[in-house]
């Protein structure tokens, strides 16, 4: 199969420049903008001021562009863990990363889960993990780091798509957080008051005024501990 990772960009002199690199930033800038949903190669051609048409000669279809785009962010958490120190260091660095990115690109969390993105970016990330998830467990974990790297990426895919989710429902509806919770408080008071649910009306006391980012390392910092037991 020929992937877009080992095909040649096209060579020649042109009047307006264009490459992969050009073509990327201009689908990111995009889709921050207008979403997945906004992007097309007719508008990236517009950006770049180039036909629709040009632009095939480095990007065959629009999930090649997605694929690019998604390594793209690979990249800012990859560069990241130029500031991690050992195994624990790495693996908070790269879901502290992978959130900040998730956040300024809202898109990318429809991109990631299912199949693994192979782009060299997306493979720096994923042996960063691997590599400090096999420190953490030693010589004697190898059969448990295929499972502790599931784990550990099925919850960053988990709450970062949680998160956008919950950002993008407050700006469609105009209700932020603390207002949507105002708005069911009433009935959430009475449900609780029946005594049916005291393990969710003591989650819900303590956790109410959580700073998302607080929160986050909280998950992260257990989750973190649970796939690294070597006992």
């Amino acid at each position: 199969m020929d992937l877009i990772w080992e095909r040649p960009e096209p060579r020649g002199r042109t009047v307006v420049p264009v490459d992969r690199g050009r073509i990327v930033t201009a689908a990111v800038t995009l889709a921050d903008a207008e979403g997945l949903a906004g992007l097309s190669m007719r508008k990236v051609a517009a950006e770049l001021h180039v036909s629709p048409m040009r632009l095939y000669g480095y990007v065959a279809t629009k999930d090649e562009l997605l694929d690019l785009m998604a390594d793209s962010v690979y990249g800012e958490i990859a560069g990241a863990l130029g500031d991690a120190s050992g195994w624990e260091s790495a693996l908070r660095t790269i879901a502290v990363a992978t959130r900040d990115s998730a956040l300024r690109h809202e898109w990318f969390v429809e991109l990631i889960g299912g199949r693994p993105h192979l782009g060299p970016n997306a493979l720096a990330v994923m042996e960063a993990t691997a590599s400090a998830l096999a420190s953490a467990l030693g010589p004697d974990g190898g059969d448990r780091l295929m499972a502790a790297l599931g784990v550990f990426n099925a919850y960053l895919v988990g709450a970062v798509r949680n998160e956008v989710t919950v950002l993008r429902q407050s700006r469609e509806t105009g209700t932020d957080e603390t207002e949507w919770r105002a708005s069911v408080g009433g009935y959430l008071g009475r449900r609780l008051a029946t005594g049916r649910y005291p393990t969710m009306r003591r989650v819900l006391e303590e956790g109410i005024e959580s700073d998302p980012a607080e929160m986050f390392a909280s998950e992260v910092a257990i989750i973190i501990r649970g796939v690294t037991r070597t006992e």
